[in-house]
C-alpha cells in the first residue's frame, strides 16, 4: 500500500556522515547523563511500599495526592490504577522508617480527604526483590539483542546484523539517556517499552535490508550507495504510514492514559522516532562503511554473485 511514490532515489548515503556525527554526539551524551545522574529507579527497582485504595465513587485524584504530600514524605507517587475509583500509592523505603507505620500514615490521611477509603491490598517489595528485578531486565535485555543478532545473521549477513545491533542500542541508550538526564522515574513498564523498542526499530531495519537485497538482484550497475538510496526511497510511503499510525496511537497514551501510562507512552513515543531515524541513517549507512556487496547477499547465486535464473538481472533505472 502507498499513499504517494518517489520517482526520483533521494541521496540518503551523501549525507549519513553528518548525521551520524549528530547521532554519535547524542549518543555520547545520553551515556554521560547515565553515568552521571544515573536512572531514577522506581520502587519496583528500589524497594518500598505499594498500597491499593478502592472508593465506591470516582476518586479526586488531586485531593489524595494533596492529602498524601501534606505527610510530607518524598517521591511519593499516587495514581488511578485499574478504574477511575481505584489509586495506587507508591512509597520508597525509607531508613530509620517503619513501613507499616508509613502505611498507617498514608491511608488515615488519605480517610481524612474522604472517609469512603477502603484498602485492598499493601504489598511490599524489599530490596533484593528489586536487585533481582533489574538483573532480570538486563538478561532480558541481552537475550533480545543476541536474538536479533543470531536472528538477521542468518537472514541476511553478519555484517547487517550488527549494523542493526549498534542503531537499536543507539535507541535505547537514548531512551536511558533522556530518562537520566529528566530524572523521569524507570519503572517496569519503562522497561518493558523499551524492549518494545528494539522489536520495533528491528523492524524497520529488516524492510530496509529486504528492500536492499532485492535491489542488488534488480539493479546489476547499481552501485552500493546508489542500492541502498533506491531501497529507503522506495520504502518511504510504507515508512510513513506503518510509524505515523503507531506514533498516534502512543501519542494517544501519551496524552489522555493517565499517570499510569505517562512515561511509558513517553519512552515509546522517543523509541519510535529514534528508530526511524536510526534504521535510515545509522543501520543502512554502517552497513555501506562495513562494505556490504552484492555477493555478499548473493552466494552461490552465479559469477560475481549474480542470480542468473533472475529475469531482472542487469535492469537499470
Amino acid at each position: 500500500m502507498e499513499f504517494f511514490r518517489i520517482r526520483r532515489d533521494i541521496p540518503f548515503m551523501r549525507h549519513a556522515l553528518a548525521f551520524n556525527a549528530v547521532s554519535l554526539i547524542t549518543f555520547l551524551a545520553a551515556v554521560y547523563f547515565l553515568f552521571s545522574n544515573g536512572l531514577n529507579l522506581s520502587v519496583e527497582f528500589t524497594g518500598g511500599t505499594l498500597m491499593e485504595v478502592n472508593y465506591p465513587h470516582v476518586v479526586n485524584l488531586e485531593a489524595a495526592r494533596e492529602a498524601v504530600q501534606s505527610l510530607g514524605l518524598k517521591d511519593v507517587q499516587v495514581q488511578n490504577f485499574g478504574s477511575a475509583q481505584d489509586i495506587l500509592v507508591r512509597l520508597p523505603a525509607s531508613k530509620g522508617a517503619s513501613a507499616s507505620r508509613q502505611n498507617d500514615q498514608v491511608f488515615a490521611a488519605l480517610k481524612s480527604a474522604d472517609s469512603s477509603a477502603e484498602m485492598r491490598r499493601t504489598e511490599f517489595v524489599g530490596p533484593q526483590v528489586g536487585d533481582e528485578l533489574a538483573i532480570d531486565g538486563l538478561k532480558a535485555l541481552g537475550f533480545v539483542v543476541v536474538g536479533i543478532m543470531l536472528y538477521l545473521a542468518i537472514r541476511f549477513e553478519w555484517k547487517f546484523s550488527v549494523a542493526a545491533i549498534v542503531a537499536n542500542l543507539h535507541d535505547v541508550i537514548i531512551i536511558l539517556g533522556f530518562f537520566a538526564f529528566f530524572q523521569w522515574e524507570f519503572s517496569l513498564p519503562v522497561l518493558a517499552a523499551v524492549l518494545a523498542v528494539l522489536g520495533y526499530s528491528v523492524n524497520e531495519s529488516v524492510v530496509i535490508f529486504d528492500r536492499i537485497r532485492e535491489n542488488f538482484r534488480r539493479y546489476r550497475k547499481l552501485t552500493t550507495v546508489q542500492v541502498i538510496d533506491n531501497a529507503i526511497t522506495s520504502t518511504m510511503s510504507r515508512t510513513i504510514i506503518t510509524h505515523g499510525c503507531t506514533q498516534l496511537m502512543v501519542l494517544s497514551m501519551l496524552l489522555f492514559g493517565g499517570p499510569s501510562l505517562h512515561y511509558f507512552a513517553l519512552a515509546l513515543t522517543i523509541g519510535i522516532l529514534f528508530g526511524i531515524y536510526s534504521s535510515v541513517f545509522v543501520a543502512a549507512a554502517i552497513a555501506m562503511w562495513l562494505g556490504i556487496e552484492r555477493e555478499d547477499l548473493m552466494k552461490g547465486s552465479g559469477p560475481k554473485g549474480e542470480d542468473p535464473e533472475d529475469p531482472n538481472s542487469g535492469a537499470v533505472v
